[in-house]
């Protein structure tokens, strides 16, 4: 209301929009069948209990675009309490905003009230971020708080009617990204926008209205101040989003690459590396664009390898073993990583088996092979090193051959393992050779086995045909000591009773 008067006073246009366009279904085009039954479930259940319900946000957006949307917003009226009160399974959860997470089955519907436009009274950190803001409003100003105007659009699936305040659709036809509101005051409140607004334009194929873009390099570190887990979130979307390598090239156009999280820099900036996180992310976009699903670990241990490698190396020339020094690496890697980006355990893990496995592919001879294709991921671990190979940093022929190996049969596998081992090693499988026994010839012909007096063998060997004096005198001596007769341990003395006799003979033992 105060900010209101004051424009009044000033004569300033107000820049709020309270009467939205309404679109009927000839002038939108949403064909009702793309609409979830679940999401018509829950705004009729809000519409009949007397409150306002729609389908709002990138669900509408999709609708207009004729794409089925994966998820589905609800906006209403109604208080939080009130939602949960209508539903069987639905919970309250947000710090900053309430929402109603509402379930039915594996399907999740997400309900929010309108939000109010006073943020005034609303926590904020130093920087001006709103730390929590659960001030309720209209509709009109809850599309007044969203952030672009092709996600502020209203869809009533009971009317069919698309409620536009900000001229979203016009923004739809034109492929155009602008934000709500004066962009540097939008930026503040959520730096994660400017994540936002380079995700869609790179997805969409939208271009950035230019107010919207003009603040976004200069305001770019505010984004460390934002939750690591919120960052990791978007960034996840990112790279999901099926169009992840232009998502990434339009975050270093619009300058968010440099100094924003340590893992952009590593991929965009290092030459080797590029190539190698190009081939990862176009295979992630073409997989899911045939609906096949994306492990995240993999993603990020594409994106982060060749930072791994560069360490495993530096670890490998300061004498590290091979195997520990990739340890030290990825520990390193991952612990500078999680500080910008809150990596969950399951994915760390995940990276971590990925990496492990590179240097056993190299281990081709024996049953090396074999363990390795029981390892549980030992597919992700296979398409990590195809693309190693794809890229250059390895042999192509090593990839080969795992394919090879991994659609063979069990006899091909063998011939396969039989002829690696015998790369080089003159024999297929030979047996290592003890090292000589002080005292004996290194090449003495054919094998002696003689027992000593604690049972063990003694081999005697010699390739050359001579023995010396020395080894005569050695065997000499073993054999006399096997052919000696074993003594019999003597057993423990039994106590004799009062009143027994004493043995017969000393030479007995006790107890015979």
């Amino acid at each position: 209301m105060i900010k209101k008067f004051i424009r009044k006073i000033l004569g300033v246009k107000d820049a709020g929009h309270d009467e939205p366009e309404v679109l009927g279904p000839e002038q939108h085009g949403i064909d009702p069948k793309l609409v979830s039954s679940n999401a018509i479930r829950v705004t009729s259940s809000l519409q009949e209990a007397g409150f306002e319900a729609f389908v709002v946000g990138g669900a509408v957006r999709d609708l207009l675009l004729g794409v089925k949307p994966k998820d589905f917003d609800i906006a209403t009226n109604a208080t939080p309490e009130q939602v949960k009160k209508l539903f069987r399974r639905a919970f309250i959860i947000g710090r900053r905003f309430q929402i109603v997470h509402v379930m039915f089955g594996q399907d999740l519907l997400e309900v929010t009230t309108f939000r109010g436009t006073t943020t005034d009274n609303a926590p904020k950190d130093e920087h001006g971020r709103v730390l929590r803001d659960n001030t309720f409003g209209s509709q009109a100003e809850d599309a007044e708080r969203r952030d672009f105007t092709i996600n502020a659009m209203y869809y009533n699936p009971a009317t069919q009617q698309v409620l536009d305040y900000h001229g979203g659709m016009r923004d739809m036809r034109a492929k155009l990204l602008r934000i709500i509101g004066q962009p540097e005051a939008r930026y503040r409140e959520d730096p994660v926008r400017m994540l936002r607004v380079v995700r869609f334009a790179a997805k969409l194929k939208f271009e950035i209205e230019p107010t919207t873009a003009a603040p976004i390099s200069v305001m770019a570190p505010l984004i460390n101040n934002v939750p690591a887990a919120r960052v990791f979130d978007e960034m996840l979307k990112l790279l999901m989003s099926g169009s992840a390598l232009a998502c990434l090239l339009q975050l270093r156009k619009a300058g968010l690459h440099h100094g924003l999280l340590p893992l952009l820099d590593v991929v965009l900036e290092q030459p080797l590396g590029f190539r190698f996180v190009t081939l990862a992310l176009e295979s992630t976009d073409k997989r899911i664009a045939s609906g096949k699903t994306v492990s995240p670990g993999f993603l990020f241990a594409s994106l982060l390898w060749h930072q791994v490698l560069e360490k495993w190396n530096a670890y490998q020339a300061a004498g590290e073993f091979p195997i520990p020094g990739l340890h030290l690496a990825a520990d390193e890697v991952l612990e500078s990583q999680t500080e910008k980006l809150a990596l969950q355990r399951k994915i760390g893990s995940d990276m971590r088996d990925i990496w492990s496995m590179q240097p056993r592919f190299e281990r081709r001879n024996g049953k090396n092979p074999y363990k390795l294709l029981e390892h549980p991921r030992f597919r992700a671990g296979y398409d990590f090193l195809l693309l190693r190979c794809s890229s250059g940093e390895i042999d192509q022929e090593l990839g080969e051959w795992w394919t090879g190996f991994y659609e063979a049969d069990e006899t091909t596998r063998a011939e396969m393992v039989s002829a690696v081992s015998g790369i080089g090693s003159g024999t297929v499988a030979a047996k290592r050779k003890r090292p000589a026994r002080r005292g004996k010839s290194a090449g003495e012909e054919g094998v002696e086995e003689v027992g000593n007096e604690s049972g063990r063998l003694v081999e005697h060997a010699d390739e050359s045909g001579e023995a010396g004096d020395d080894n005569d005198d050695y065997v000499d001596e073993a054999r006399a000591a096997a052919s000696e007769p074993k003594r019999r341990r003597r057993g423990p003395r039994r106590k004799r009773a009062e009143g027994d006799s004493a043995p017969a003979s000393s030479d007995t033992p006790s107890g015979e």
